[in-house]
């Protein structure tokens, strides 16, 4: 899978060695591939498909380059190279000797079934006539109970406090909808996304489908915070129960993704040696933290409803500016020990992969000063499998929840906590709503543009999942904001979806979350494939294993069970 096989015929009266880079790869050093002996003799090897490859064939005497090119090799070809003589210079044609599979098949396949199935479920209550009757399709059309899972409250735009003679407020399912797609994308990925590139994480800079969930998560957590502790204060809630129920929170997070997901029974007899202090529940727990902390502090009972013509563009914005206050002073931290922080044997300010980037100058400079922070606090006890490990050839851990990066994940949660002071301050005017969304998806956007200056590589600050870097969390903030607010016009607005069937895990996140984390790797959700050459059984296993934990939140949906903590 994702290989094709390469056989160099050389003509020449002289040994060949033929080189390769990915073009993926940043200013990379040419890896050797193999060589080829003189006089009509040949070779094969196999050479990845993901990406662009560059290769380059040098004589074995007089290191000269006979020839180099790019192409992108498809999946399941076999490619011949003919290495000939003309003049004094060696040329290189090629030719295909089997075609190779369309590896998109199966991709194009599973779409169009879901596509098909989706439509059997909006389709059939309009068939029935019954659809707010009819038990069985009962979860397509009808809303069901309003619960609150994550946060208490957390999604109720109003409450009955605010004026007892209007109407209770309904549960916004967008946020839920959020979070539930965010999470289906999320286990899919865990799963192994079929096997292709794009739904696994980027080897360095750059961004795929992969990348976008945490952040996507993590946006809505912010939301949520404000609108559950604005409900809170409303209802009474003093500071010191809300300190009480944050840290048990924060505590029960941190103790579940240290405790629990750090081990699975593939890896034998627990050990210190190999521990992981950082983790996903680790980031999310203390992200959680630092938000409801400035919630509780400076989170205000009121927001004004009047003021200057001077004030209205801001009146979401002013009130909360000692939480402003924090957040710049955060990002300036990691602005100042990203860039400023001297690292021995690389350079200041360092952002790239190190191994063969760079043209090999900084081998062991992987991710700069977030390496060498998360090395010196944590040692070993990390991540050891980077992205960049394969592509880049590095040999240091580098921890992409590390210290640095997690001070980002608290500004984006703070962006996402601005979405929900949108929605507080504006409830009722969906078109101000929207328009505030928006607004904050283009200044987000324009700043992602300007830091990475369009390109993956060449910005000022590249966009850069396992560094959480600026640029990411711009880039993937601007995508929450379309995202949110695209489903709060179809869903909440027009009601034109409940959003199922991802409403279901939103509203059991952690239960899902954690559940496919422990029990992922056990039958029925997973088995060890036979076909392992192509994406077909991939692709089947990812989508089979996410499907059961849908159904498996659409059940105790239905049994009204919700794990909360």
């Amino acid at each position: 899978m994702d290989q094709a096989l390469l056989t160099f015929y050389n003509h020449l009266s002289e040994g060949v060695d033929v080189f390769y880079t990915s073009d993926y790869c940043y200013k990379c050093l040419y890896q050797p591939l193999i060589s080829v002996e003189d006089n009509n003799h040949n070779a094969s090897a196999v050479v990845s498909t993901k990406f662009t490859l560059t290769m380059q064939v040098e004589s074995q005497i007089g290191k000269a380059v006979l020839c180099r090119w790019s192409q992108t090799y498809e999946e399941g070809g076999h490619y011949a190279v003919w290495i000939n003589q003309h003049l004094t210079n060696g040329t290189c044609r090629h030719t295909v000797d089997k075609s190779p599979h369309n590896a998109d098949l199966p991709l194009l396949v599973a779409a169009l079934l879901l596509s098909l199935i989706d439509l059997v479920f909006v389709v059939a209550p309009y068939i029935y006539r019954r659809p707010c009757t009819t038990i069985r399709l009962r979860s397509v059309c009808c809303q069901g109970p309003q619960h609150s899972v994550d946060d208490d409250k957390a999604h109720a735009v109003g409450s009955d406090a605010e004026n007892p003679t209007q109407p209770k407020q309904t549960r916004l399912r967008s946020l839920d909808t959020f979070r539930g797609f965010s999470l289906t994308l999320m286990v899919f990925v865990n799963y192994g996304g079929g096997g292709y590139w794009f739904f696994q994480h980027a080897p360095w800079n750059g961004l795929t489908v992969a990348d976008l969930v945490m952040p996507w998560f993590v946006f809505i957590i912010g939301t949520s915070v404000a609108l559950a502790f604005r409900s809170m204060r409303r209802k009474g809630v003093g500071r010191p129960q809300l300190l009480r129920k944050l840290t048990w929170r924060t505590a029960v997070l941190v103790l579940l993704g240290f405790c629990f997901m750090n081990y699975s029974p593939r890896d034998g007899p627990l050990s210190w040696s190999w521990l992981r202090v950082p983790g996903v529940l680790q980031r999310l727990g203390f992200t959680y933290f630092a938000l409801s902390l400035m919630q509780t502090l400076w989170g205000r009972r009121e927001i004004p409803a009047t003021g200057g013509r001077r004030w209205k563009p801001v009146r979401d914005l002013a009130p909360y500016w000692p939480e402003w206050l924090l957040v710049v002073v955060l990002e300036a931290a990691w602005l100042g020990v990203t860039f400023l922080l001297p690292v021995p044997g690389c350079p200041t300010g360092y952002l790239g992969a190190g191994g063969i980037s760079d043209e090999g100058l900084y081998p062991n400079c992987t991710g700069g000063a977030a390496g060498y922070v998360d090395r010196w606090m944590f040692g070993d006890n990390m991540y050891r499998y980077p992205t960049c490990r394969e592509m880049y050839q590095t040999t240091q851990p580098f921890d992409p929840e590390g210290m640095l990066g997690t001070i980002n994940s608290i500004v984006m949660g703070f962006i996402g906590m601005q979405a929900g002071k949108i929605l507080i301050f504006y409830r009722g005017n969906n078109v101000s709503i929207l328009s505030r969304f928006l607004v904050w998806a283009v200044i987000l956007g324009a700043s992602a543009a300007i830091l990475c200056k369009c390109t993956r590589d060449g910005g000022f600050i590249p966009v850069n999942k396992n560094l959480w870097s600026l640029s990411y969390v711009a880039c993937t903030g601007c995508f929450s904001f379309l995202l949110l607010g695209g489903m709060y016009f179809v869903i909440d607005v027009k009601g034109w979806w409940g959003g199922q069937p991802f409403i279901y895990p939103g509203m059991n996140s952690i239960l899902v979350y954690v559940g496919h984390s422990l029990l992922g790797f056990y039958f029925p959700f997973s088995w060890e494939m036979r076909f392992q050459g192509s994406h077909w059984e991939w692709l089947f296993q990812g989508l089979w294993g996410t499907s059961l934990w849908v159904l498996v939140a659409y059940l105790l949906y239905r049994k009204n069970f919700f794990v909360k903590i």
